[in-house]
């Protein structure tokens, strides 16, 4: 026991006052660090909204990042239908297989309940307890328990574009102001990224718009049939010089052509214009073999033009003796695919000659094969067979399979086939057209 003139107390009280200042410093730069944390995190949040140009992508984003910002379980976005009035479309995170498994069947909400509350009032929302908010409307059957709601609206250039929905803290505590501050900040920068991609994805469109109006529509090929089919690359912004043509001729000859321009822009796009065109006319304008037209053209383009380097094909199905021919020359490019009636497939490899724009003086080989009536050739880019994690070879193997299992198909759904199920990891754009013989040699 200590007695009262004890000559310790003194120091013992202000050890007791240091402690408990210490202690506060201490909290406090706890509560310091937790702040910057959690700014280095909404920092780091919006670069990765940012890089983001897909709209889908961006949209999901958003969400699981608001959700890692305050801790919560589950988080959904849903967007406002261009009256403002209800959502038509709603992004969820954080539910569990079985959980989604349970709503199956169940209509996304279209902003009833506490969700629309949010939707006609836009200011920042905070609910201790869903089940007793005026506004509550109950929860569908299968729904997770969910009690708490943090809610706050995104806009994109003054207007709502919709609301970001965050419900259930992991530590079991309600949303509180930090919380709210720190989405709110999310929510502005996720309406920015929101406008990017939607311009980005118009731009995209565009120029995608742009470069398949470049490519022609097959005219009439009768005797023959024909299709073909153009897929821009799955990589955003991605665009291609892939082209293909198909015409007849005067001297009742089908000519058919696929080609593939270096570059993956606008400039790509037009040059592959600028060819095809001079192609065409170099093809009405000259009755000679295909390695001379393609002589001609790479001649033309390097004395007339800048265009980047370009493989081509250049075929042409001619009647000879009492079957169809074909008379090919190739400047770089893949073998086209030789399907006979009975269903077999063979690459037509033969010497390939240079690329246009590497050696106009360099001579081309042309290339003959007969074709018996009903065989169908194709003609490729090899967007449809590349790909990083196998050879080219395993790629026309897989794409000659492809083809085999179609081959009875009338041309347009097959070549759709081909594109749809192509063995390439679709990094690149692709184009395919495919050219049939007829069905007899006679009235040619």
């Amino acid at each position: 026991m200590v007695s009262e003139d004890d000559p310790l107390k003194p120091h013992r009280h202000l050890h007791r006052r240091l402690d408990a200042q210490l202690d506060g410093i201490a909290e406090q730069f706890r509560e310091l660090t937790r702040a910057q944390e959690r700014l280095q995190g909404l920092l780091d949040a919006v670069l990765s909204i940012s890089r983001e140009l897909e709209l889908p992508e961006v949209l999901h984003r958003i969400v699981t990042t608001a959700m890692n910002l305050a801790d919560a379980r589950y988080g959904a976005l849903g967007v406002l239908h261009t009256s403002g009035n209800y959502l038509e479309q709603f992004i969820t995170a954080g539910l569990s297989e079985r959980e989604r498994a349970a709503l199956a069947g169940i209509e996304f909400p279209h902003g009833r309940g506490v969700l629309g509350h949010l939707i006609h009032h836009p200011e920042p929302l905070r609910v201790t307890d869903i089940a007793s908010h005026p506004s509550s409307v109950g929860f569908p059957p299968g729904h997770p328990n969910m009690r708490t709601l943090l809610g706050v609206a995104i806009s994109v250039r003054g207007r709502i574009y919709g609301d970001l929905y965050l419900s259930e803290r992991r530590d079991g505590r309600p949303f509180d102001r930090d919380d709210e501050d720190i989405v709110l900040a999310l929510a502005g920068a996720a309406g920015i990224a929101i406008e990017n991609a939607r311009l980005f994805g118009n731009v995209r469109d565009t120029a995608e718009h742009f470069q398949r109006l470049l490519l022609p529509t097959l005219p009439d090929l009768r005797p023959f049939t024909g299709a073909a089919v153009y897929r821009p690359a799955a990589d955003p912004g991605r665009l291609g010089g892939d082209w293909y043509d198909a015409i007849l001729l005067p001297d009742n000859t089908c000519a058919a052509v696929i080609g593939d321009v270096l570059g993956h822009d606008m400039d790509a796009a037009a040059a592959m214009a600028q060819t095809r065109n001079m192609l065409r006319a170099l093809l009405y304008d000259r009755r000679t073999p295909p390695s001379d037209v393609l002589s001609q053209l790479d001649r033309t383009l390097h004395d007339i033009t800048d265009l980047p380097v370009t493989t081509a094909c250049l075929a042409r199905i001619e009647p000879y003796e009492d079957r169809w021919r074909l008379h090919w020359s190739s400047a770089g490019h893949i073998p086209p695919l030789l399907i006979t009636p009975d269903g077999r497939t063979e690459y037509l490899s033969a010497e390939p000659g240079l690329p246009l724009g590497v050696d106009a003086g360099h001579p081309r080989p042309d290339h003959t094969r007969p074709l018996p009536a009903d065989t169908t050739v194709v003609f490729f880019t090899d967007g449809l067979v590349e790909h990083p994690d196998r050879s080219i070879e395993a790629g026309l193997t897989a794409l000659a399979e492809i083809a085999t299992a179609h081959a009875d198909m009338d041309l347009e759904p097959f070549v759709q086939t081909l594109a749809d199920r192509h063995p390439s990891d679709g990094h690149d754009d692709m184009a395919v057209l495919a050219l049939r013989t007829p069905h007899s040699t006679a009235g040619r």
